[in-house]
């Protein structure tokens, strides 16, 4: 059998099947090629002089194998193969962190402009980190910047750690345990943070394939905003006189701006999906206070 035929394969299984689409692709062939061309180490895009070349039984073997796994325990796609991309940037992944998603990766990719302006960016904190895919891929933007990766997990910090390794950013990027700005010291010019957001209605609807990720990393109470208020209590602090906050609440956005009408919440607009991320200067914060 060749490539070819498994990816074949694979979309069949997979439009047979009830998997849900939400780890980073949408559509039957996007997973098929996903997990077929990155289990056997081989570009996702510019591959066609591959597909025609035939498998070893050890690969024929492993193929099969994630395939079953990805239709009979919904098992993502990111976790069977370790890795998930971020910005065009790969990184380690498994079922310690969830698997990185978030919208806020094209502003990062903007320069968060025209929001930030001429601001100077010495110093980025990535809250509740996870992956460390936000900061990571903020560092490689921001490339004189110091970036702190802070999680509550350690878990979780130990994915993390090992892609600032992967991604040679040992020098200027640290992973930080704290809950929330607990254990952090100092100012930011950049706060960027996708915590857990999911209200209790959400989490009893997920998805068998959000099962596999961590509950610490999605949970977040009745409406899905207890560390979002608690983020909004304290942010001011910790940012510096310019600075500003980025958060993703995804679909709590609507209970969130209920609870604080008096706060002037810009909710951005991403070209290539996503919702339910705000931003605010430190001076809206100070005055709201």
């Amino acid at each position: 059998m060749t490539i070819r035929d498994f990816l074949r394969f694979a979309s069949t299984q997979f439009a047979r099947s009830e998997i849900y689409y939400g780890h980073g692709t949408d559509n039957v062939w996007d997973e098929a090629v996903q997990l077929v061309m990155r289990s056997l180490a081989l570009p996702l895009e510019n591959n066609a002089i591959f597909l025609d070349a035939r498998l070893t039984r050890d690969e024929k073997a492993l193929l099969i194998d994630r395939i079953q796994r990805r239709v009979e325990s919904r098992e993502p796609v990111a976790y069977l193969l370790g890795e998930a991309w971020f910005m065009g940037l790969p990184f380690n992944v498994d079922t310690r962190v969830l698997v990185p998603r978030s919208p806020i990766g094209e502003l990062i990719q903007s320069g968060l402009q025209p929001w930030l302006g001429d601001i100077e960016v010495n110093r980025i904190l990535d809250l509740c980190t996870g992956s460390g895919c936000i900061g990571i891929a903020a560092a490689t933007v921001f490339e004189e910047a110091d970036v702190d990766l802070s999680d509550i997990s350690e878990d979780a910090l130990e994915v993390a750690q090992s892609n600032i390794v992967m991604h040679g950013l040992e020098d200027r990027v640290s992973a930080i345990q704290s809950d929330l700005f607990a254990g952090l010291e100092g100012q930011y010019d950049l706060i960027l943070s996708n915590p857990p957001y999911v209200d209790a209605e959400d989490m009893a609807a997920l998805p068998d394939e959000f099962r596999h990720e961590p509950e610490l990393g999605l949970a977040a109470g009745g409406d899905g905003l207890d560390i979002a208020h608690r983020i909004l209590e304290k942010a001011a602090d910790m940012l510096t006189p310019d600075g500003l906050l980025v958060v993703e609440v995804g679909n709590s956005w609507v209970a969130l701006q209920e609870a604080y009408p008096e706060l002037p919440f810009i909710w951005l607009d991403f070209e290539q999906g996503g919702e339910g991320v705000f931003l605010l200067s430190r001076q809206d914060l100070i005055e709201w206070r």
